[in-house]
C-alpha cells in the first residue's frame, strides 16, 4: 500500500506550513510582472503594489460558508496588496444571488465552483460536466461570456464529493481507487446524503459508470458522515474532498481516487464582469491567478480546518496563507 494511508498526524499549523511550502515551490512562474517572482523556482512571489491600481475600486464577494469566505478573503487581501481599493461582501448566500450581484455590479467578482456554474446556471446535466479542471473551466467561461461575464483560470484544488472510508478499512481491503471496490462493494455499506441515490457524483454515478452494487445504502445527515465511519456503521461514506477532518485526522480517514473521472470538476473559478476586468487592468486577473497557485487540495483542507475546527476567522486564515506562501510580508 502507498504511504498515503500511513501519514502521521501532526499539528494543523505545521501541516499548513509544510503544504504551503511544497505548493509554492511547485507552482513556479513564467514572467516578471508585478505579482510574479524573479527567483527561479519561486511560487508567484511577493505581490508588489502598483500605484495605477489605486484608481480602481473593487468589491470582492463570496457565498456565506467557510471555504468560500476564506477564498473571498484571499482574493480581497491579495488585490489590496496589489494596490487596488478593495472592500468585501462575504455573505451573498446562494450562487444565484452571487451571480446576480456580479451582473448588477454590486460586486466585482466572486469565487464559484465550475461544476456548480455549469449545472445551476447553464443547465448542463451533471454527467455532461467534464471531470477535468481545464475542460470544465473552458466550458463555463464560454457560457459566462454570453452574459458579459468572464471567468479566470481554475484553482489547483477541486471541492467535490468523494468516496471515503477509514484508513484501517482501506488498508484491510486494499483500497486506493474507486475501481478497487469492484467485486468487493457487494459486501459493503455506503452512507450518503438523501439525494445521493439520484446524483451522478454519488450513488447513481457509482452504479452507472463504475458498475458497483452495494450491500446497502443509507441516507445520512451531512453532519454525521464521519461519525458513521468511526462507529463502524458504514464501510464507506460520501465525503467532501476539502473536508477539514481530512487534514486534522489524516491518520484516520482517506478518500478513494475517482480513477474513471466520473465526478464533475469542482475547481474554483473567479467570476467577474468583463467590463470590470478590462477597467481593472492586467493585475486584476494576474493577482487572482497567482495567489491560487499554492491552493492545492491539502492546503485548502488545512485552511478549512483552521476556520471550522480551530475557529480562526476566514480573514485570519487567509492572511496566514498569503504570508506563509510569500505573497505578503
Amino acid at each position: 500500500m502507498r504511504s498515503k494511508f500511513t501519514r502521521p498526524r501532526g499539528a494543523i499549523a505545521l501541516l499548513l506550513a509544510l503544504a504551503l511550502s511544497l505548493g509554492v515551490v511547485a507552482c513556479g512562474s513564467s514572467d516578471d510582472s508585478t505579482t510574479s517572482s524573479s527567483e527561479e523556482g519561486g511560487g508567484g512571489g511577493a505581490i508588489v503594489s502598483n500605484p495605477e491600481n489605486g484608481k480602481v475600486k473593487l468589491t470582492i464577494g463570496s457565498k456565506n460558508f467557510p471555504e468560500q469566505e476564506i477564498l473571498g478573503e484571499i482574493y480581497a487581501q491579495a488585490l489590496s496588496a496589489a494596490g487596488y481599493k478593495v472592500k468585501s461582501d462575504l455573505n451573498l448566500g446562494s450562487e444565484t444571488v452571487a451571480r446576480q450581484a456580479v451582473k448588477s455590479g454590486a460586486i466585482s467578482g466572486y469565487p464559484e465552483y465550475a461544476s456548480t456554474a455549469l449545472t445551476s446556471f447553464f443547465g448542463i446535466e451533471p454527467e455532461e460536466v467534464p471531470a477535468g479542471a481545464q475542460p470544465a473551466y473552458e466550458k463555463a467561461k464560454a457560457e459566462f461570456e454570453k452574459e458579459g461575464l468572464t471567468a479566470f483560470p481554475p484553482t489547483p484544488f477541486a471541492s467535490a464529493n468523494a468516496v471515503g472510508t477509514t484508513t484501517k478499512f482501506a488498508e484491510e481491503e486494499e483500497l486506493e481507487t474507486i475501481s478497487d471496490l469492484e467485486g468487493k462493494s457487494e459486501n459493503m455499506t455506503l452512507y450518503g446524503s438523501p439525494e445521493c441515490r439520484q446524483r451522478i457524483d454519488c450513488l447513481a454515478g457509482l452504479e452507472k459508470y463504475y458498475g458497483l452494487k452495494f450491500k446497502s445504502f443509507h441516507p445520512v445527515d451531512i453532519g454525521l458522515r464521519y461519525t458513521v465511519l468511526e462507529k463502524g456503521q458504514a464501510d464507506l461514506s460520501i465525503l467532501f474532498t476539502t473536508d477539514p477532518q481530512l487534514a486534522a485526522e489524516k491518520d484516520k480517514f482517506v478518500i478513494l481516487e475517482d480513477d474513471k473521472e466520473v465526478f464533475p470538476a469542482g475547481n474554483v473559478i473567479f467570476v467577474s464582469k468583463q467590463s470590470t476586468a478590462e477597467k481593472a487592468g492586467p493585475d486584476y486577473e494576474k493577482t487572482i491567478v497567482d495567489v491560487q497557485k499554492g491552493l492545492t487540495l491539502e492546503v485548502m483542507q488545512e485552511l478549512d480546518a483552521r476556520v471550522e475546527l480551530e475557529k480562526q476567522t476566514p480573514k485570519e486564515a487567509a492572511a496566514a496563507y498569503l504570508k506563509s506562501a510569500g505573497y505578503t510580508g
